[in-house]
């Protein structure tokens, strides 16, 4: 079987549709989202439209999600997050308010050997950044593979043998996967990635061969950027897009 996992759309329409019209997808069985559809970027509305339309997709909400559906509030965000919700708050059509407010809350248990989370499996709102959060993750995950989103950074944390350890997701890279072994794995952002590049990316997961390939595309980030200043959002998400910070 093969997963594609990929996290993190926040409204950019031009890198989810690039990702979408890829080779990669159509090798997958599966599609695993890990959240935020909507949020900084756009095009909120289309990219839900696309996204509720896919097949074989399996998806849980992300922060910005459930505070454009305004199941939560923004009080916790900063002041560019918290005007960019307000602004998608504003024109999310009701529809896709209410499918955004359905979302299914994370953690998510797939084919029984998969775990799915946006921020981390005991808080869909918490940040793993480092080794002693990825840590706390693990003694949650009851199962041997994990997947997490929320931080726009690709990385591979291994627990092994009472130790943990990070492997560099570097584009093109391939990992065999031990069964025996605890893998939380964060594939980046498709629209809006923080690990100084400025492509998509991704995850795709052969559970036959237990591999994990890291995967980025470049898609017209300047197109992204100039509907972002048209709509008078701040400036630095449009900024962001072209140096991915």
């Amino acid at each position: 079987m093969k997963y594609l996992v990929f996290s993190d759309i926040h409204g950019n329409l031009e890198a989810f549709n690039t990702f979408l019209n890829s080779k990669i997808p159509k090798k997958a069985d599966k599609l695993v989202f890990l959240g935020d559809l909507v949020g900084y970027g756009p095009n909120p509305n289309e990219v839900v439209d696309i996204f509720s339309g896919l097949k074989n997709v399996y998806g849980i909400r992300g922060n910005h999600d459930k505070v454009v559906a305004e199941l939560e509030s923004a009080a916790l965000f900063n002041p560019v997050a918290s005007e960019s919700a307000r602004w998608a708050q504003k024109i999310i059509s009701p529809g896709n308010k209410e499918y955004l407010k359905n979302l299914p809350q994370g953690p998510l248990i797939l084919d029984n050997f998969i775990t799915i989370c946006h921020g981390s499996p005991f808080d869909e709102d918490y940040y793993i950044f480092s080794k002693f959060e990825a840590m706390e993750a693990i003694r949650f995950i009851k199962t041997s593979i994990a997947f997490f989103g929320h931080t726009h950074f690709p990385v591979l944390y291994i627990y092994r043998n009472a130790r943990l350890d990070i492997v560099e997701m570097r584009e093109n890279r391939r990992i065999k996967l031990d069964k025996n072994t605890k893998y939380l794995i964060n594939p980046g952002s498709i629209g809006q990635p923080r690990d100084r590049c400025n492509k998509s990316s991704f995850i795709l997961f052969d559970s036959d061969k237990m591999t994990v390939s890291f995967n980025r595309l470049k898609y017209d980030y300047q197109k992204t950027q100039q509907k972002i200043y048209d709509a008078k959002l701040p400036d630095i998400l449009g900024e962001r897009l072209e140096t991915g910070v």
